[in-house]
C-alpha cells in the first residue's frame, strides 16, 4: 500500500516505523529537515521537506498516486487542510487524521462530512483511556478492550495471595478455573516462556488474560490480590490529558488531586473542573508539598506533565513517600525501557498508547479493531471471521483442529452478542468475532489471510 505521512514528530515516526515494517510504501512530509533525514537513515521511506498544506509539496510527495493520507502533524488545522486537499484536489480514497480538540470527539461527522476524514485519532482521548484503565483496574499493568468493550485483555503481575499460585499451565490448559478467562501468555523475569511445557505459576510471573468486560473487576483484583487499593488518585501535570482524566475519574467515584506548576492553568482547572476535584499550585518533586497532601494515603499516583525527567522523579518520591501504585508518561523510549523493573509500577508511552489504534485503522479487510500491549511487543487484534466452510481454513473447526503459530492465541469468540471464551472443543462460524494475540507481531500477517483469505491462501 502507498501512503503518506504528514508530520515526522513522535507520533509520525512512530507510524511510519510501524507501516514500513509491514512492507509498505511510505512517504513523510514535514518541515524539519533534520528529523526526515534520522528517519530516512533509519528506514525505508521516502522524505520530503515542506508544508504539506501547500498543494504543491503534496504533488511533489506523489499525492496522486497514494492510497492513504495519514495526517499526523501537531497542528489540528494543518491537519484538516492536509485531508481536505487530499479528498476534494487529488481524490485519495482514505484519510486519518490526528485531531486534538475535544470538541471533534462528539462531532465527527463534521471531519467526515466537510474534511473527508474516515478516521480520526485522538491522541489525548487515548491516552486518558488507558490510563484510565489502569486506575480502575489497580492490579492491573495494562487492560485494552474489545468486541464494544464487552471483552477485556489485561497484563497483570501475580501478588504473594493470587488465586493463580501453583496453578498448571501449557499449551491444552490455558483456561483460567471456572472458565472465568484464557491465559494468552506468561511473563517470567521479563522473559516471554513457550507453553510447549508445564509451568508452575509463581508469584512475580506476569500474564495476559483474556476475560469478560462484566466481570474484569473482580477476576483481575483476584488473579492478582496484592493489596487493597485506596481510591484515592493524585495527578501530576494540568495540561489537556491531566484534565481529561481528572473529570472522567471523578465521575468515576474516586477522590481526585491535580498538582499544576503553573498558577494561571491552576485558576483555568480550578473553573472548568468539578468542584470535588482538587487543585493544588505547585511542584510535583515538591517532599513537602506531597507529604502534606497525604501522598501515603493515595492508591494512584500519575505523573503526566510535559517533562519525562520531571515525571520519572515526581513518581519516585511518590513511591517512596507511600503511593501504592505510580504510574509515570515517558516520551523518550530509553527512559521507557530503563524504568522496566524499577520503583515505577507502569511508564506509559504515548505514541504506544495511540500506535494500535491507528494501526487497524490502516490495515484492510477483517480487522475490526487492534490494539499493541507490553510495550508494543505484543499484539491483540479482532477480526470478523469471513467465508464459509468451503472457502475457509478455520470456519467449522474446533480450536485444537486449528493451525496458528505457537505464539498465536484465540484469547475470545464474540457470537451474536454472546462472549464465547474458547475451549479445545470450541468451533468457530462464520461471522463470528475473534479475538485474536500474539506476542510475535508478524505472526499476525499469517493470521490475517486466515482470517479474511479464501482456503488457496493459506
Amino acid at each position: 500500500m502507498k501512503i503518506l505521512i504528514v508530520g515526522a514528530g513522535r507520533v509520525g515516526s512512530s507510524v511510519a516505523q510501524n507501516l514500513v515494517s509491514e512492507n509498505n510504501d511510505i512517504t513523510v512530509i514535514d518541515t524539519d529537515a533534520k528529523q526526515l533525514s534520522y528517519l530516512q537513515e533509519r528506514y525505508d521511506l521516502r522524505s520530503v521537506l515542506g508544508d504539506a498544506s501547500i498543494p504543491e509539496v503534496l504533488e511533489k510527495a506523489n499525492i496522486t498516486d497514494t492510497d492513504l493520507v495519514v495526517a499526523c502533524a501537531a497542528s489540528d488545522p494543518v491537519n484538516l487542510v492536509v485531508c481536505k486537499l487530499a479528498r476534494d484536489m487529488f481524490n485519495v480514497p482514505r484519510c486519518i487524521s490526528r485531531i486534538r480538540a475535544p470538541y471533534y470527539d462528539t462531532h465527527r461527522d463534521v471531519l467526515r462530512d466537510h474534511f473527508g476524514i474516515d478516521t480520526i485519532i485522538s491522541p489525548e482521548a487515548s491516552v486518558t483511556q488507558f490510563l484510565k484503565g489502569l486506575v480502575v483496574f489497580p492490579d492491573a499493568l495494562q487492560v485494552v478492550n474489545f468486541a464494544q468493550d464487552d471483552v477485556s485483555i489485561a497484563i497483570i503481575k501475580l501478588g504473594k495471595r493470587s488465586s493463580l499460585l501453583d496453578y498448571q499451565i501449557d499449551k491444552n490448559h490455558l483456561n483460567l478455573p471456572n472458565g472465568q478467562g484464557r491465559i494468552l501468555e506468561l511473563i517470567r523475569d521479563g522473559e516471554s516462556l513457550p507453553l510447549d511445557r508445564l509451568f508452575t505459576l509463581k508469584a512475580g510471573d506476569e500474564l495476559a488474560v483474556a476475560v469478560d468486560t462484566s466481570e474484569s473487576s473482580t477476576i483481575i483484583n483476584t488473579l492478582s490480590r496484592d493489596r487493597k487499593f485506596s481510591q484515592s488518585v493524585m495527578i501530576a501535570g494540568g495540561g489537556k490529558i491531566g484534565s481529561r482524566l481528572a473529570e472522567s475519574l471523578a465521575l468515576l467515584g474516586f477522590n481526585v488531586r491535580v498538582i499544576e506548576k503553573n498558577r494561571q492553568r491552576c485558576e483555568e482547572l480550578a473553573a472548568s473542573l468539578p468542584e470535588e476535584i482538587l487543585v493544588l499550585n505547585g511542584n510535583a518533586t515538591d517532599e513537602a508539598l506531597l507529604v502534606s497532601e497525604n501522598i501515603s494515603e493515595m492508591g494512584t499516583w500519575i505523573a503526566i506533565t510535559d517533562d519525562d525527567e520531571e515525571n520519572i522523579m515526581s513518581s519516585l518520591l511518590a513511591k517512596r513517600l507511600g503511593a501504592q501504585k505510580v504510574i509515570a508518561i515517558i516520551t523518550r523510549q530509553m527512559y521507557g525501557e530503563l524504568m522496566e523493573g524499577s520503583m515505577i509500577d507502569v511508564a506509559v508511552s504515548p505514541s504506544e498508547a495511540i500506535i494500535g489504534a491507528l494501526m487497524h485503522e490502516v490495515r484492510l479487510g477483517a480487522i475490526v479493531r487492534g490494539h499493541r500491549l507490553r510495550r508494543g511487543e505484543a499484539e491483540a487484534i479482532e477480526f470478523k471471521v469471513m467465508g464459509s466452510k468451503e472457502t475457509s481454513s478455520i470456519i467449522g473447526k474446533r480450536m485444537d483442529q486449528i493451525h496458528i503459530p505457537n505464539s498465536v492465541k484465540v484469547a475470545a469468540i464474540i457470537r451474536e452478542g454472546e462472549v464465547i471464551i474458547p475451549k479445545n472443543d470450541t468451533t468457530i462460524e462464520s461471522g463470528d468475532h475473534a479475538i485474536i494475540y500474539s506476542n510475535n507481531r508478524k505472526a499476525m500477517k499469517r493470521i490475517e489471510k486466515i482470517f479474511q483469505a479464501p482456503l488457496l491462501y493459506v
